[in-house]
């Protein structure tokens, strides 16, 4: 009976591609999910940039043809709706970011100590993160509403007249950024105090046994350690404010209001591709649109990473 023997270079060959994959084991593993996501990620951006390049209207499947980058000269010409979406998403973002960061860090200090009834207080201040942004704008539209709102009743009880909140023209930004505000400091609080629970106390009793004051030790020692993780909770309720969406059309609907009062980029684009079926310039402004997120993210990881140096 004849034997077949494997030959030398099978086996090395076998042996060496065993040894490879148990050194990129982690990569192998996690491959396929990378794939996956890489898939879901390239797909839809690649068909948008196709079809910002094009005069898609109507329909996605309907015949439209290649006109290169004059959608893009059509947008970045636009003063009567592009430009001020730019200006209210960067407004919106802005002031609502440094609030929740600001009221954030002074929450995450009170909570850093430990003191008799903290976990009650912990659950309360994180009950605005269990709604959802939808059911979050419909109850504050309802508070807010200038004739039944509880809002303009409770300034009623203090002599000071109706005030029109969501409906005035003027008045709907500032307070759909007061009701981002109210739901999401919470998430800044949550990532602040895991990075003061980390910090190591000696640097602190140091400075207190030196005669530091509270203002001084938060200043000088606890401020540029937590740093990193400033950085790191503006990046990420930075990239958020910058897309919402789901608050502003619950609570103000179709084109951000009658006069646009709380249109953002995100709302203008839904608006460009749902309300008037206008795909070419609808993806022309959502590549425009990640192109500005694509730069605010480069630019807070280099502050991030000049923080942690």
């Amino acid at each position: 009976m004849a034997v077949i023997a494997s030959t030398p270079s099978s086996s090395t060959d076998t042996s060496a591609w065993t040894r490879w994959a148990n050194i990129h084991r982690k990569w192998l593993f996690a491959a396929p999910a990378m794939v996956f996501v890489g898939a879901l990620i390239i797909f839809p951006l690649a068909w948008t940039l196709y079809l910002s390049l094009t005069d898609a209207e109507g329909s996605v499947r309907a015949e439209s043809e290649f006109i290169g980058f004059a959608n893009y000269l059509e947008v970045l010409s636009d003063t009567d709706r592009f430009w001020p979406a730019v200006l209210r998403t960067v407004g919106f973002t802005g002031v609502a970011l440094f609030f929740e960061v600001v009221l954030g860090m002074a929450v995450a200090l009170l909570l850093w100590r430990p003191f008799r009834g903290e976990k009650w207080v912990r659950v309360a201040i994180l009950m605005p993160l269990v709604a959802t942004p939808v059911a979050v704008g419909m109850m504050w539209r309802l508070i807010f509403d200038p004739n039944i709102g509880m809002a303009n009743q409770l300034l009623g009880w203090i002599g000071i007249g109706p005030q029109p909140w969501l409906a005035g023209q003027h008045s709907a930004l500032p307070t759909t950024i007061f009701i981002d505000i109210w739901q999401w400091t919470p998430m800044v609080v949550l990532i602040l105090l895991a990075g003061l629970t980390s910090l190591s106390n000696e640097p602190d009793e140091a400075a207190r046994v030196d005669g530091a004051n509270a203002w001084q030790r938060f200043r000088h020692i606890t401020l540029p350690l937590l740093m990193p993780t400033v950085i790191v909770a503006i990046l990420l309720r930075g990239i958020d404010a910058l897309k919402t969406f789901d608050i502003l059309y619950a609570t103000k609907g179709r084109g951000g209001g009658s006069f646009h009062e709380v249109e953002t980029l995100n709302v203008y684009a839904y608006g460009l591709s749902f309300d008037y079926n206008e795909y070419g310039i609808s993806s022309t402004v959502l590549i425009i649109f990640f192109l500005i997120i694509i730069g605010s993210m480069w630019a807070l990881t280099s502050r991030r990473k000049k923080a942690a140096r």
